[in-house]
This record gives C-alpha cells, sequence and structure tokens, in this order.
C-alpha cells in the first residue's frame, strides 16, 4: 500500500518534500498536486516507473508523456526552443499549459512521440509540484490522473488511496487542485491549440 503525506498547499513541509524526492529517486510512483489538476510522476529515466503509468492509465505507446519543470532554463535542456517562441512561454509561464516541442538529445527516446520525436513540457503554478522539482533538481516525467473510461482527473487523494493505492509508492494530498486539464499548445511550427483546457487560449486566436 501506498504511503500517504499531506503537504501545506501554500508552505510544503521540507521534511515531507525530501522524503517524497527520496520515493522517486528509489524508482518510485507519486501522485502529486499541480496547478490544474493531480498527476503521476516519477524520474525521466526511469522505465519501469513509466510502464507502471501506463498500466495504471491503460496508454498505448503513442502517449505523449509530459516533462514537468521548474523554470524555463530547465525546458531549454530537453527541447527546441526558438526566441519567438521562448516569449510566448515566458508570458504563458507558470501556468495551466502544455507545449509540445521537438525534444533535444537528452530526453529518452521511449519518452517521444514515437514518429515526430515531440515531447510535452509544463511549468506549474503550484507551490508543492515546484518544491518536489526543486528537491528533486531535475524535471518530472508525468501524466494526468484519469482513470480508463473516465474524462475527468481524479481530485480526492483519499478516493485515489481506495482505487489505485496498491499500484503506486506515494499519494501527496495537497488540498482540492481542480478537475480541468492544462491547455495543450503544438509548438513545432506556429503555435496550434491542440486541446482547450485551464489555460486561456486567447493569445492563440
Amino acid at each position: 500500500m501506498s504511503q500517504f503525506f499531506q503537504i501545506h498547499p501554500d508552505n510544503p513541509q521540507k521534511r515531507l518534500i525530501t522524503q517524497a524526492v527520496e520515493i522517486i529517486r528509489r524508482g518510485g510512483l507519486v501522485i502529486y498536486p499541480t496547478d490544474s489538476s493531480y498527476a503521476l510522476g516519477c524520474q525521466i529515466g526511469d522505465k519501469e516507473a513509466m510502464e507502471r503509468i501506463r498500466a495504471i492509465r491503460q496508454l498505448d505507446d503513442r502517449h505523449n508523456f509530459t516533462l514537468v519543470c521548474r523554470d524555463l532554463s530547465e525546458i531549454s535542456n530537453y527541447a527546441k526552443v526558438g526566441n519567438q517562441h521562448y516569449r510566448l512561454l515566458k508570458t504563458l509561464t507558470p501556468g495551466p499549459y502544455t507545449f509540445i516541442h521537438k525534444a533535444t538529445k537528452q530526453v529518452p527516446r521511449r519518452l517521444m512521440h514515437p514518429k515526430r520525436k515531440t515531447i510535452g513540457f509544463r511549468i506549474p503554478d503550484n507551490p508543492i509540484a515546484l518544491a518536489l522539482m526543486d528537491e528533486l533538481g531535475e524535471p518530472l516525467m508525468s501524466s494526468t490522473l484519469i482513470l480508463p473510461r473516465e474524462e475527468m482527473p481524479m481530485t480526492d487523494p483519499y478516493e485515489m488511496r481506495d482505487l489505485i493505492g496498491h499500484a503506486v509508492d506515494l499519494i501527496i494530498d495537497g488540498g482540492y487542485c481542480g478537475l480541468e486539464p492544462t491547455t495543450v499548445v503544438d509548438m513545432e511550427e506556429a503555435p496550434v491549440v491542440v486541446r482547450v483546457g485551464k489555460g486561456d487560449v486567447s493569445l492563440f486566436e
């Protein structure tokens, strides 16, 4: 059964953040809050944890995983971002957006879209998520916590513990963080909104 941490949504307890990151570094799979919904997260290079995410969500190999980053400088390590797009990202981050870019060689091939060699990135406006990545020192490989045959993400950490506590190593209860997934914007060429979510899309119209 998973561990269960109640972490303050505005002032995350350092001790619990450190323990959570120790679990991630040991190959753990965690559920954590973001600024749009709860997500599943693990270390970038952890193939076994990634397969556990696929099993929980029943995803095929065409699913685009997201790298959840601390800041724009971290994104540039993993994505090819031009100056014009960089300015747009600066305006919209942190916030409830996922941006799809061509991946750099630092991104493991299994995380990319198999044909387009792209990867999703985001910088959440959530103190717990940012504290986890500060302690970890790198992005979290993530996927929204939506169960098979459901349209909306899970929101209740106690329900998560009952339904999938056996399949993850840690559930972080960071309070209510919403039901809407992120707005997804394809940034390969001119920005194209491919999914309307919580993020405002008026800048792309």
